[in-house]
């Protein structure tokens, strides 16, 4: 049996065919949001398509937030110029088959349980940080969605109530506005202030503070940059606060973590979490590990979804 599994991502959509064994032909395209909010379902149509003449078993989505679950629809996302995009109901129209849309980062845990490394787990958080900071939770073998399938938002928790650190959301001192790699550069500004100029960080960018972006942070960091792993270390120190929070609410065996932020840099990103997580602790610490499942977390989730459809 085949199965199609979508990965809906801020620019691009990805699609891929498999079945138990996993993902077999996959598909990349920048989303297309010239032809209205109905051309995003169009050109999933288009792709699937265009991989597989098989009639699919079913079809699994991982799409960026905020969704609907009721509707089947993404709702008011910022990365898109339409308020309500209808995902399931197009497809399920069009090939007659079940299609279950999903949170993204609810589909990354799905698929670690799945396929991943929490095959045997009962209790598993995934956690993205990438250009933005997201989170998927089984706890006792439940997927949690929440009222309209957008639990647990741990991007949005907030780690500092007093922060004037602006979120891109409009609130202030969310976690994601601190360690996300859209906004790691504007953080790092506030804590490097003049001492960019005598490190690495000004080589990198042409002393150009405009063009400091997290990937400039991180590269300065692996060359021993002294600014850079103080930048790193705080950011760490950032996130090793929200992965506390994260174990205290949802008291999971095992955290796996991806996104490109960690899968390119995955020394500096978790050896800072481990070494500063303890002190914020009330339950037992869990395993916490780069996901093996790479870029493809969503994807392959995705995978899984369509699997349960």
């Amino acid at each position: 049996m085949t199965y199609i599994a979508v990965d809906i991502g801020a620019t691009n959509i990805r699609v891929a065919t498999g079945d138990s064994d996993g993902l077999h032909v996959k598909s990349i395209e920048q989303t297309d949001t010239r032809n209205g909010a109905g051309g995003v379902s169009k050109q999933i149509i288009r792709l699937i398509e265009d991989l597989t003449d098989e009639k699919p078993e079913s079809i699994g989505i991982g799409s960026i937030g905020p969704i609907d679950l009721e509707t089947g629809e993404i709702t008011n996302t910022p990365n898109y110029p339409f308020n309500y995009i209808p995902i399931s109901q197009p497809l399920e129209e069009y090939f007659g088959i079940k299609t279950r849309l999903v949170n993204d980062c609810a589909a990354a845990v799905l698929g670690e349980q799945r396929f991943g490394a929490g095959k045997g787990y009962s209790s598993i958080v995934y956690v993205t940080i990438s250009t933005g900071l997201g989170g998927g939770a089984i706890v006792d073998n439940h997927l949690l969605m929440g009222k309209d399938g957008n639990a647990p938002e741990i991007g949005h928790i907030t780690i500092n109530s007093d922060s004037d650190i602006k979120c891109g959301c409009g609130s202030y001192g969310h976690w994601e506005a601190y360690a996300s790699g859209k906004n790691i550069p504007r953080y790092a500004m506030k804590l490097i202030k003049s001492s960019w100029r005598k490190s690495l960080i000004a080589d990198l960018i042409g002393g150009d503070l405009e063009l400091l972006t997290s990937k400039t942070i991180y590269d300065a960091a692996k060359q021993g940059d002294e600014v850079a792993l103080g930048v790193v270390a705080e950011i760490g120190r950032i996130n090793a606060v929200g992965f506390a929070n994260i174990t205290n609410v949802f008291d999971p065996e095992l955290i796996t973590v991806g996104g490109s932020i960690t899968l390119n840099n995955p020394r500096l990103v978790l050896d800072p979490i481990r070494d500063n997580i303890d002190k914020h602790l009330i339950n037992r610490k869990p395993e916490i590990m780069v996901t093996p499942l790479g870029e493809d977390a969503v994807l392959i989730g995705a995978l899984a979804l369509a699997m349960k459809a």
